[in-house]
């Protein structure tokens, strides 16, 4: 089944600004989007993903409210979501394999829903800029035409990226919306930032950091914090040089939830 907009099939391959200029619709909610203040969220019922992460729920959690992500320069972060249910699945993509990630992200919502259900798929896509390189426009094109070829409708409703979200100062390019979030419970999507990045921050970071060629695709463009963001990182890497025989003695899975104030603990470590 294809991705469509308004009802009607996406004609690809074609660019971001190529598209949403056939459909309106789409140019005002990027405009909107683009013309947010940034909303700083908070940890409670925050649920933060990272690069090369995928996160899923529905309206019925109740640890869960807010899933987001930021720190996107050539990066998309995408938002795929079940009208019926409400079940939502927020990824921060890099390009690594695009090709096996969406559908992890279909299988993810449907895992949650029941298909004799009323409703609709839709997809959210943000990130990216207008970089030398290009690598924006590649991932993209990507993001499309894996979307294109899933086996249900797919109705694209948001398309803020790459050209259509970029700016330019003293000759260079940045992004415009760096990371955004979306509540669960009303679907609202919103341009964010984030201080609480848990649980397990370092470790999560380490894993992309170690599974990537670059530390940066466009090193003009990262925000303020990416410097200390790679440091810590790294000597987190250090310190942890075989992470998986050192967290995760016998294999076994460190678990968190949300307690009461809505933060991230512990409940359990390998071995206990």
């Amino acid at each position: 089944m294809p991705l469509l907009v308004e009802g009607r099939r996406v004609r690809l391959p074609q660019s971001a600004a190529e598209l949403v200029r056939a459909h309106p619709p789409l140019e005002e909610r990027a405009r909107l989007l683009r013309g947010q203040s940034v909303q700083q969220v908070g940890p409670q019922g925050l649920l933060y993903v990272q690069q090369r992460e995928l996160a899923v729920t529905s309206p019925k959690d109740g640890s869960i409210s807010i899933l987001g992500s930021d720190d996107a320069t050539t990066c998309h972060i995408v938002v795929l979501r079940h009208t019926g249910n409400g079940a939502t699945c927020l990824t921060h993509c890099d390009g690594a394999d695009t090709k096996a990630e969406v559908p992890l992200i279909m299988n993810s919502i449907k895992s949650f829903s029941d298909h004799t259900q009323c409703g609709r798929l839709e997809v959210h896509l943000v990130g990216g800029f207008s970089d030398d390189r290009q690598l924006s426009q590649r991932l993209t094109d990507q993001l499309l035409s894996e979307f294109d070829k899933q086996d249900e409708d797919i109705h694209l409703v948001t398309l803020c990226v790459t050209e259509l979200n970029d700016r330019e100062e003293n000759r260079n390019h940045f992004p415009v919306i760096y990371g955004i979030a979306v509540n669960v419970k009303t679907a609202e999507i919103y341009r964010a930032s984030f201080q609480d990045r848990g649980p397990e921050e370092e470790l999560r970071a380490a894993r992309a950091l170690a599974g990537g060629p670059n530390l940066s695709t466009s090193p003009l463009a990262e925000p303020p914090h990416f410097v200390e963001h790679i440091r810590s990182t790294l000597m987190f890497l250090k310190k942890y040089p075989s992470p998986v025989s050192t967290l995760f003695p016998g294999n076994k899975a460190l678990l968190y939830k949300k307690n009461e104030d809505g933060l991230w603990e512990k409940i359990s470590s390998p071995g206990s």
